[in-house]
């Protein structure tokens, strides 16, 4: 499993939740947060997402990989805000992202990829007639879920790389390794898509 992504089989609420519905949640959700200027409120939010791991009943595992990776992206964050802003907007940037995040990873433990992309593509039929294609809409979803995982993936294994060289400290050592590695990969689906097809009408 990923940090930031694959599905964790359960029979919770959460995950017997429509689909598209609980997307729609989450997209209001992650809005919310970012309108939200209070710490305070944000921290509410941020336990409600909290919640909603226990009712998903998400192993302690992917709870604790979770937390160390968004406590990275919130101290540096944070860090960065304190030295620009003041420390009212750090702390609520630092929420902010937490909350949002670790919403989306709830998200894509509890709903299968595919079941959101036929979701979405039943939703926006009706928009076909507009110039609409819902399989490419559904397609971009998809992807977009998976990147999350695949970039998950290949940042731990850079870390790894680079804690087993003892350069686990190095902002260099980390930085260009992941951004070769994601150009790389961002080429390779690249070839897939256009291997398959994907925009050959669209050029046309």
């Amino acid at each position: 499993m990923t940090r930031f992504g694959l599905y964790e089989p359960g029979s919770s609420v959460v995950h017997r939740a429509p689909p598209g519905p609980k997307f729609l949640v989450l997209l209001v959700f992650a809005a919310t947060t970012f309108v939200i200027g209070s710490p305070v409120w944000l921290g509410v939010c941020l336990a409600v997402v909290g919640i909603g791991f226990a009712v998903a009943r998400i192993s302690l595992g992917s709870v604790l990989r979770l937390a160390r990776a968004l406590l990275l992206v919130a101290v540096v964050a944070v860090a960065v805000q304190l030295w620009l802003v003041g420390h009212r907007e750090a702390v609520a940037l630092g929420l902010r992202l937490v909350a949002a995040l670790a919403s989306a990873t709830l998200f894509t433990l509890t709903t299968r990829v595919e079941d959101l992309v036929s979701a979405v593509e039943r939703g926006l039929r009706p928009l076909r007639r507009f110039g609409v294609r819902p399989e490419l809409v559904g397609l971009f979803v998809g992807l977009t879920i998976a990147a999350i995982g695949s970039l998950s993936d290949i940042a731990a294994s850079v870390r790894e790389a680079a804690l087993a060289r003892g350069a686990g400290r190095s902002v260099t050592a980390f930085a260009v390794p992941f951004l070769i590695r994601t150009m790389r990969h961002s080429d390779e689906l690249g070839e897939a898509l256009a291997a398959r097809g994907v925009g050959d009408q669209e050029s046309r």
